[in-house]
Order: structure tokens, then sequence, then C-alpha cells
């Protein structure tokens, strides 16, 4: 039930709020605790940048060869497009609930509801990854501190892997139900520490491969950066996908939009501050990486498969030394750990907003009184991690490494239709401005077409059992099993909710025209 006495006094607003929806009303959460800086920090932390480069320069170099920065700037350009997309829209509509709330407005509530779906799906799945992977660089950091091989190989242990990986995850549930106070001290911390280290990393690559002291080490060539030299239209889509991954978790400026100072315009440009950080530290270190190591299968070069899977692993010794490269596995630790408290910021507030609108139980929008933060809406997505994980873990490895095969399918849906539900929205403004026509319409489409592109290309490739783990179900790979499936839990859920709260789905609680509600308690 709705705690009436828990609603704010009638005409109530988020600050900044503009055009049709200047009566959106704030949920209870902390509003004006992020600033500019704050909320780019958020983006850029949830996106995990070190992390990423880790475990992805290796299979990226093994799909495009030297080609890697132009993928990179290839996977850029239809995240680029997709945040004008999440800029136009937030300044209309800023609502915690984003991609979910934006989607009902424009095409109504059960793409709307499958749109929130696929985000929070996306986000337990990279919850779940990410504790592995700080649980993983933990014992690795032990072990290179302590000497001992016996430590690091803890990680090995799957009952101590899964109680190590839970403790992550109760320690990252705990400050993001703090608040965002308590959040935004921690991802100054840690997100400084990480680019501080990779900017380190870069300038000693770049110094070590011009010294000419490395066999491995390669010139620069401007090619690097042309994407028609990839080989085959296929390598392309594969580092395509890869790169698209490195991008995604920048929206989290979107969803703390009801907390940021100037919640209509802030979060926007946050997010192209976010997205410039991200581009600009990839190319970089792509390029730094090629540079020092070179792209060959032996040795140190990023196509080794042995060291594909943790790249900074290999190289932090001899591009940094044995002090400083100790550095670098902090980095990686810092940046896992990092991504994984702020990646609760989007998937609690989206549920806070699911629940807000009756297209989820009410219980899930309660706000906490002291540290206004979607309380119960955290603690679930940090149960909800937990389970998933070890009941993946204990189940097959397999099945895990094929679950994250099959986040890209889920990135590419939720933004997909949040990129097209913004040339929806504003079909009626198009023909205002030359600016309104490129920014809430010819962007976004293009940017949502690239990745619902990518979407059912990825459909197709993950069909074949190779695909990931190698798995298959009845001749049908795993990947595509588990991918297709969460979607279709996603329709379940919603037509059990459908009986549950009519209102919502009969399109009487939100439409384009009406203010956003607001549930507390």
């Amino acid at each position: 039930m709705v705690d009436v006495e828990a609603r704010p006094p009638a005409g109530e607003s988020i600050p900044g709020a503009t055009g049709a929806d200047d009566e959106l009303r704030a949920k209870g959460l902390s509003g004006n605790s992020v600033g500019l800086l704050g909320s780019a920090v958020i983006g850029v932390s949830t996106v995990a940048p070190v992390y990423c480069l880790t475990s992805t320069l290796g299979p990226t170099v093994s799909e495009v060869g030297l080609q890697m920065p132009a993928v990179f700037l290839a996977g850029f350009l239809p995240m680029l497009l997709v945040a004008f997309a999440y800029r136009e829209l937030n300044r209309a509509v800023p609502d915690c609930g984003t991609s979910f709330t934006w989607s009902v407005k424009a095409f109504g509530p059960r793409i709307g509801w499958m749109c929130g779906w696929g985000l929070v799906i996306a986000t337990i799945i990279v919850l779940s990854n990410l504790a592995g992977v700080a649980t993983s660089y933990f014992y690795l950091l032990l072990g290179e501190i302590t000497g001992s091989a016996s430590v690091a190989e803890l990680d090995g242990d799957k009952p101590v892997h899964v109680l190590t990986c839970l403790a992550f995850i109760a320690i990252a549930t705990v400050i993001s139900y703090r608040g965002m106070t308590a959040t935004k001290g921690v991802q100054y911390a840690l997100v400084g520490l990480q680019l501080t280290v990779l900017a380190i990393f870069v300038v000693m690559a770049f110094t070590k491969a011009r010294s000419g002291d490395f066999s491995g080490s390669i010139g620069f060539s401007w090619t690097w950066l042309d994407p028609f030299a990839v080989e085959s239209f296929k390598a392309f889509t594969a580092g395509l996908s890869l790169s698209i991954f490195m991008f995604w978790g920048w929206d989290a400026c979107l969803t703390v939009n009801e907390e940021t100072a100037g919640s209509a315009r802030t979060p926007g440009r946050a997010a192209m501050l976010a997205m410039v950080v991200l581009i600009g530290s990839y190319l970089l270190t792509a390029i730094g990486t090629q540079m020092f190591s070179g792209v060959g299968d032996k040795g140190l070069g990023l196509g080794n498969p042995d060291t594909s899977d943790n790249v900074f692993a290999a190289l932090a010794d001899p591009v940094m030394g044995s002090v400083l490269g100790v550095l670098l596995f902090v980095a990686v630790l810092a940046s896992a750990a990092a991504s994984l408290q702020t990646t609760f910021i989007p998937v609690a507030r989206t549920v806070l907003a699911m629940s807000t609108y009756q297209a989820l139980p009410p219980s899930y929008a309660r706000v906490h009184p002291r540290f206004k933060s979607p309380g119960r809406a955290t603690i679930a997505a940090g149960v909800a991690t937990g389970l998933f994980y070890a009941v993946m873990t204990f189940l097959s490895e397999n099945v895990l490494i094929d679950t994250i095969y099959a986040l890209g399918l889920m990135i590419c849906f939720y933004y997909s239709i949040t990129a097209f539900a913004c040339a929806w929205f504003f079909r009626s403004e198009l023909r205002g401005s030359v600016r309104d026509l490129f920014l809430k319409g010819v962007f976004p489409v293009l940017g949502g077409l690239l990745l619902a592109a990518v979407f059912f290309k990825t459909l197709i490739d993950i069909w074949d059992p190779a695909y990931g783990s190698g798995s298959s179900v009845f001749g049908v790979g795993s990947v595509f099993v588990i991918g297709v499936g969460l979607l279709l839990v996603g329709v379940v859920i919603m037509l059990v909710m459908q009986r549950r709260s009519p209102a919502f789905f009969r399109g009487e609680v939100l439409t384009r025209s009406t203010p956003a509600l607001v549930v507390e308690g």
C-alpha cells in the first residue's frame, strides 16, 4: 500500500526540472548531494576502466589485431550518440527511473517495463562478475605482497572464493545503503587511484616502447585508427561488441539525477565528461600497450592466449618494475571494487522508480528516512547478486562464463530502446530547430540503430554453441539460451505484475503527459 502520510507536500518538485514535466516530484532521495564532478566520477567508476582494459585488451587484439584503437573508437560512437538521447530526455524528465521512465512515456508500459528489466538484469550480471574479479585480484594482490603462491591460490578454492565474494558484495551494499554522501567519498579515492596508476602505466609504456630496448616493441602508425583495415566484418563486429561492453555504465550519472544539483542539466554534462575521460584513457592505453608489447601470440604479445584475460598482470612488472608494478594490481582491485559499489546505484534507483509507478511491489519504493537512499531496493539487489553468483559458481563455471557473454545482449537491448524513445518522445519538436533535429532525433536514432544491429547480429552469433564456453542446450548455444531466457523471465514477471498492478499496465499511472508520482515510506 502507498504510504500517503509519507508523501512530500504538494508541489514539491525536482530542482531544475524543465519542460512539460516541471511538476516532477522527488521520491525522498537526498537532493543536491552530488555535483558535476561527483556525478562524472560515479559514471567513470561504474564503467571500471582499469578492469575493462585488463580483461578486454587481449580478446580485442585477438579479433582485430593492430586495429584495436580503431575498434575502441567505433564502439565509442554509438555510445556517444545514445548519450545525447539520455541528456535530452533527462532535461525534460529528470527521473531516477531513466530508461524505464522515459521508454514508458514514449512507448507505453509494456515496452517500458521490459526496458527497465533489461537494465536491472544486466546490472545484476555485472555486479556478480565485478565481485568475482575483486575477489580474484584481492588474493592475487595478497600473494604479490606476501610473496606466497599458496595465498594467491586461495582464489581457486571455490568455497573461499564465494565467501570472499559475498563479503565484497555485502560491503558494497552497506556503502550504497548509506546514501550518496558515503558513496561519493569512497569513489573519489578509488577512481583517483586507478586513473593515476593508469596514467603512470601509459607514460612508462610509451617511454619504454620508444627506447628500443624491448624486442617486441613496435612503432606507432596512424593506420591503427582506421576501422576499415579490419580483415573481416565478422572480426569487426566481434571487436565492436567487446568495445561496447567497455563503455557500459556511464548512464549511472543519470540515475542519480534526483540527487544531483541542477538535476535537469548536470547529469547530462557529467555523462559527456565521463565519456571523454573513458575514450581518452582507452585510446592512450591501447596505443601504449600495442607499442610496448606488439600484437603477437607469444611472450608479452597482446595476442598471447595465455595472458589475454588479464593483460596487466603480465605487463605490470615489465612496464612498471617490481615495486611500482604492485600498484597496477591495486588499481585493478580498486577499479573492480569501486564499480561494484557504484553499480548498485542504477539498479536500486530503477527498482525504486518501477515500484513508485506500481510496476513492481510498493515495498521497494521505500526510502531510508536517515540516509535518503532506496534502502530496500539496494538490499534486494545485493541479495540477488550474491545468490546469483553463488548459485552460478557452484552450478557450473561454464554457465557463469556464458552469462557474462550474454551481457552484451542486455546492454544493446535497453540502450537501443532508450535511444528510440528519445526520438519518439520529442517527435513533435524535431522541426523546431536544427539542434532539436539532430540532438533529439538524428543522433539518437543512429545510435539506436547501431546498437540494435549489434543486438541482432549477436543473437545470430550466439546461436552457435562455439560462442562463449562452447556449451549447448539441445544443440543451441548456451549463451543464446541464457540471454534470451533472461529476457523471457522478464516477460513472465511482467505478466504477473500485470495481474497485480493493472492500473500501471492500463497506462493510468505514468503517461507522456502526467508528472511523476512519489512514494516514500
